[in-house]
């Protein structure tokens, strides 16, 4: 006979029960700084993935501790009822740099709580996603009405360069009929939402060159350019007058169908007063399906003892969001024809690609996606959840969609537009962390549910 699946009410109760157990757990993990990062103490991030594989034994699923060629991953398994779908929980346990340390207000790998929200490094992203796979197992103990594997990735922050071998090798197990990615947010505190597109990427560096080596600025400025100015010259042909991308042949959209307040976003950005937005369009589909052009740091001499010459190369991080439906190496190839096109005076100029990302959209048709609407729904007590895209990038959903094209793919998340993920005094609403972890036991009853209607 098939077992009965909880009631909504049951449900609420057993995450209410759960939660107290399930705070102390995060705390836990967030006390361990388990940076991927080169130059970071990698013996953190083991004892993180050992931590996540002692939370999943306790959950009942067979635990196993992977890698392949990088930092460790956690993969738990417990097989499904008889006829039942498998969900596959995605989180991951590593953590970025903490930064500068005089801009937390309290240490970041000791998790503190003010007003409602919990304070640490990982607090949201992504050490809560792993919480919300825990607390939502534990809400079902040993009647869990579908299948699941559990895969927590150990070098997200990094870039997950041994995600894909990983993949590959464990695809059998991983194999499922949901996938639901906890690693995005909400679209604010108290509505929630799915994310169905993500922006890709490509991060390059570019340099000038103009000089074999340096010489006197008073004895030839004026006549020959310095490497800087040069650089500084190129770099403002990546944006027109408005601020819009002018890299000719970047694929553009605008499709969003919510708008940002603006008061809103100047203060979630921490917009200084007086500064304008850049672009045009609604401001969802700027940061969202636009492609944005950004400096991220600059190889020159530093201002102090800087001495009166001419510097002979200059060279610029330059990362590149691409709007979804764009291809990398396209956009890649773009930038290049920009830069040899725009190199003022003659400089010798070269682009050297870092890392690229493929960008995503979700289809939300079909029975699984109405199971998570439904979840959501109820979390938030009536809410309507938001279909959202991102402006950032998680270029392993393509891979996911690529490796697993009949699976429903669902990217949730823990974090609102105060969570502050990968800057300073990172935190988690603690009242929408309960409706997430509520939300997903719901996930599990829902998806259990359609599955017996479409069998029947």
């Amino acid at each position: 006979m098939t077992a009965a699946i909880p009631t909504e009410s049951e449900l609420r109760a057993a995450i209410e029960r759960e939660m107290p157990g399930v705070r102390a757990d995060l705390e836990r993990l967030i006390r361990i700084p388990g940076i991927a990062f080169d130059g970071f103490d990698f013996s953190q991030v083991e004892r993180s993935a050992e931590a996540v594989a002692e939370l999943l034994r306790g959950c009942g699923l067979d635990v196993s501790i992977v890698r392949n060629g990088g930092q460790p991953a956690v993969i738990g398994h417990r097989p499904a009822p008889e006829g039942a779908p498998t969900v596959l929980l995605y989180a991951h346990h590593d953590v970025q740099p903490v930064g500068d340390l005089s801009l937390w207000k309290s240490e970041p790998f000791e998790p503190t709580e003010r007003d409602g929200r919990l304070y640490g490094r990982g607090a949201a992203d992504d050490k809560a996603g792993v919480m919300a796979h825990v607390a939502a197992l534990r809400a079902f103990g040993d009647a869990l009405p579908v299948g699941v594997v559990v895969f927590v990735e150990g070098e997200e922050e990094f870039g997950s360069e041994s995600l894909g071998g990983m993949l590959e090798q464990y695809r059998d197990t991983l194999r499922s009929d949901v996938i639901v990615i906890a690693d995005s947010g909400n679209w604010d505190i108290g509505v929630p939402s799915l994310t169905t597109s993500l922006r890709g990427l490509v991060n390059c560096f570019v340099e000038v060159r103009v000089l074999e080596a340096a010489v006197h600025s008073g004895m030839f400025g004026g006549a020959v350019p310095d490497a800087l100015t040069v650089l500084s010259r190129l770099i403002a042909t990546f944006h027109d007058a408005a601020g819009d991308v002018a890299i000719a042949g970047l694929a553009s959209r605008d499709t969003a169908v919510v708008d940002y307040p603006e008061d809103r976003l100047r203060e979630e950005a921490g917009l200084i007063d007086g500064v304008t937005f850049i672009g045009t369009g609604r401001l969802t589909d700027r940061i969202w399906n636009h492609p944005t052009v950004s400096i991220l740091g600059i190889d020159a001499p530093p201002t102090a003892g800087a001495p009166n010459a001419l510097i002979p190369t200059a060279k610029a991080k330059v990362s590149v969001r691409l709007a979804p439906g764009e291809d990398p190496k396209h956009a890649y190839a773009a930038i290049i024809e920009h830069v040899e096109k725009h190199t003022p005076w003659g400089a010798v100029a070269s682009v050297v690609l870092e890392s690229d990302g493929l960008p995503c959209e979700i289809d939300t048709s079909g029975p699984m996606f109405a199971a998570g609407r439904s979840a959501f729904r109820a979390a938030w007590d009536g809410v309507e959840p938001v279909d959202m895209g991102v402006g950032g990038s998680i270029p392993f959903i393509a891979t996911f969609q690529e490796m697993f094209p009949e699976a429903a793919i669902l990217v949730t998340g823990v974090e609102d537009p105060n969570s502050k993920a990968h800057g300073p005094n990172e935190s988690l609403h603690l009242a929408e962390f309960q409706r997430v972890c509520l939300a997903e036991a719901l996930l599990f009853a829902n998806v259990a549910e359609a599955a017996r209607g479409t069998a029947g």
